[in-house]
């Protein structure tokens, strides 16, 4: 008997420790300060809610805490695309006023590693902007700190929520230092290329409906040899 004892307390010494290096590691990290807040070039600015219900749409497979939205919507059960959220929003100028919409998509990746601090999203946007055109941002994000200082915390609540003021980079490649790849589609942005960076800023979270209060934000660098947007420095 103390031997099995003895096991199920080195059992649960080494649950512990993995869960505190997952926790606590010094390594991992979601980088705070975006890459382009430093950048001498023209920025523009798109934000979103990241809240289910205030979306035009979002689906997956109906099993993660965000249910598909609205309710009658199509749910990506197949093989193929059961790991991949799709989300269609509106999106917001620096001033908050309404200036396009976007298409997001997201899928788990094989590059994702725990013990590394990395819960890796493969995404891609879709942006439209009537009136202007339209651009599409490819990028890799690390959610470790979302679920580190949000998630986790929440489902670890007596009241399976979580309240509080955190924000955070997710963009995590393929650029160098962690910035993602923008390409012109059409109107006044075809055949241009430029640098993105997309933050989210949560201050609420439920373990039973997911985000309660979200914003997301993206931050495109738009180099000095463009015009892609002259007027909004002008405004």
């Amino acid at each position: 008997m103390k031997y099995l004892i003895a096991l199920l307390l080195g059992f649960l010494a080494g649950v512990v420790i993995v869960a505190a290096l997952l926790i606590y590691n010094p390594t991992a990290g979601t980088t705070r300060l975006s890459p382009l807040s430093v950048s001498s070039q023209s920025l523009l600015q798109l934000s979103y809610s990241g809240v289910t219900e205030r979306s035009i749409a979002h689906t997956n497979n109906g099993e993660s805490a965000a249910k598909p939205y609205p309710a009658k919507i199509l749910q990506l059960w197949e093989a193929p695309v059961r790991k991949t959220d799709v989300k269609v929003a509106n999106l917001l100028d620096a001033r908050g006023r309404p200036v396009g919409f976007g298409i997001k998509y997201m899928s788990d990746s094989e590059a994702s590693n725990l013990l590394q601090g990395k819960a890796i999203v493969d995404s891609a946007w879709h942006v439209v902007l009537p009136g202007r055109g339209s651009f599409f941002i490819e990028q890799s994000e690390n959610y470790w700190g979302y679920l580190r200082n949000v998630v986790l915390p929440a489902h670890w609540s007596s009241a399976d929520s979580w309240k509080g003021n955190w924000t955070g980079n997710t963009t995590a490649g393929p650029g160098a230092l962690g910035i993602a790849r923008v390409t012109g589609g059409s109107g006044e942005f075809i055949g241009r290329t430029a640098d993105a960076v997309e933050m989210i800023s949560a201050r609420a979270y439920s373990t039973r409906i997911g985000p309660v209060s979200l914003e997301g934000n993206l931050m495109i660098e738009l180099h000095s040899e463009d015009t892609l947007v002259a007027d909004e420095q002008g405004e």
